[in-house]
């Protein structure tokens, strides 16, 4: 059996989640998500993805925003994978 911990990552250093979004295939140019050097829009919202907003869930690559709306439908499509 596989035990995933969930993580804040509102209050990480600046630093710190660079590092997560490189591991994942994102970039940053310090205040916006970045994929392939283009902003990374939120699939659901398609508003830009700020790194202070964003959000990742456990065992997942997508970064979207933190917005509820955002979260919600992301539940919806992918389900609770926990």
């Amino acid at each position: 059996m596989v035990y995933m911990e969930i993580i804040n990552i509102k209050n990480m250093p600046t630093e710190v989640k660079l590092r997560l979004l490189r591991k994942l295939g994102y970039d940053s140019d310090g205040k916006y998500v970045l994929k392939n050097g283009k902003r990374h829009k939120d699939k659901y919202t398609g508003e830009n993805i700020k790194i202070d907003e964003m959000f990742i869930y456990p065992g997942s690559t997508v970064v979207i925003s933190n917005n509820p709306l955002s979260i919600i439908h992301f539940f919806e499509e992918y389900g609770d994978v926990i």
